[in-house]
């Protein structure tokens, strides 16, 4: 059994990183290493578990049936270790965490760094995708959303509300026709997301405002937010975004303020893990925190 745990180890780590080289650092071990370990497991498998390509490594049918199974081992080693020696002060290993890309580039990045201070063993990585990670394929052990899912064997928790108001820079508005009232945006370009790619319906953000055209569009917020402060348009922004951004000033705040909310999403099983607990835990209140403190400077 202990070669054949130690050859699931490496198979959880390729299937997670897609490579032998990304395997291979979380490993510590060279990818060649890596490749011929996953050889010996397929053999002891007597199946392909892995479909190669220039791409990288994904899962197979029969990979993707093992993975499960290979996850809930993982996790009953480490609860049966917790329960000989008790959870340990500091976390290890590797925690991947999906997130849309305002929370990404404008939140974790503070957040992440000082839970990586106290907890120095422990890999933090970062997925900013502009759609909704799937956790079923553990493309992240847990994901930061917007909406809260409905389907699926997943564990639901509301992190925070946050703010959102119609900016425009400095110069924009010195330069363009005044903005006192709704019925003057008519007068002004806006930028919002790709209509047609918008993958959650809590960021249609300009539909709610009766907005029909969207003159510079993007998947990003950040490019949004970018665009905006080049002084090019009028663009809907996560208050927590503009302390970055001090060219940028809010309008018709009297009339226009969005709230959303981010909820952590985890599998139901991971519910039995202490270090993703922890994780969670002080994630959580690390959002909570960087939402208020940002939001207070606007």
């Amino acid at each position: 059994m202990g070669p054949l745990w130690d050859d699931m180890k490496v198979f959880l780590a390729v299937a997670r990183e897609t490579s032998l080289s990304g395997a291979g650092r979380i490993l510590r071990m060279d990818p060649a290493t890596v490749g011929r370990r996953i050889s010996r497991f397929e053999s002891a498998m007597n199946t392909s578990l892995f479909v190669k390509s220039p791409q990288g490594y994904a899962l197979s049918a029969a990979g993707d049936r093992l993975l499960a199974h290979a996850e809930a081992a993982e996790q009953a080693m480490r609860s049966g270790q917790e329960a000989l020696t008790g959870p340990s002060d500091t976390l290890s290993g590797h925690i991947r965490i999906g997130a849309p890309d305002g929370c990404a580039n404008y939140i974790l990045p503070q957040v992440c760094a000082r839970i990586s201070k106290d907890h120095p063993d422990l890999d933090i990585q970062i997925v900013a995708l502009p759609r909704v990670i799937n956790l079923s394929r553990r493309e992240a052990d847990m994901a930061i959303t917007v909406s809260a899912p409905t389907a699926g064997q997943l564990l639901v928790q509301k992190i925070c509300d946050y703010k959102l108001h119609l900016v425009a820079s400095r110069h924009y508005l010195r330069d363009q026709p005044p903005i006192e009232k709704l019925e003057d945006l008519k007068e002004h370009k806006m930028i919002g997301y790709i209509p047609d790619m918008i993958f959650d319906h809590d960021l249609d953000y300009l539909n709610d405002l009766g907005v029909t055209r969207v003159a510079l569009a993007s998947t990003s917020v950040s490019v949004q937010i970018k665009m905006a402060a080049q002084g090019t348009a009028l663009c809907v922004a996560h208050d927590f975004c503009l302390p970055s951004h001090r060219m940028l000033r809010k309008i018709l705040m009297d009339k226009i303020s969005l709230t959303r909310s981010f909820h952590l999403v985890r599998h139901q099983g991971d519910q039995r893990s202490e270090r993703l607990n922890r994780f969670a835990e002080a994630l959580q209140k690390g959002i909570r925190d960087e939402v208020e403190t940002l939001e207070a400077l606007t």
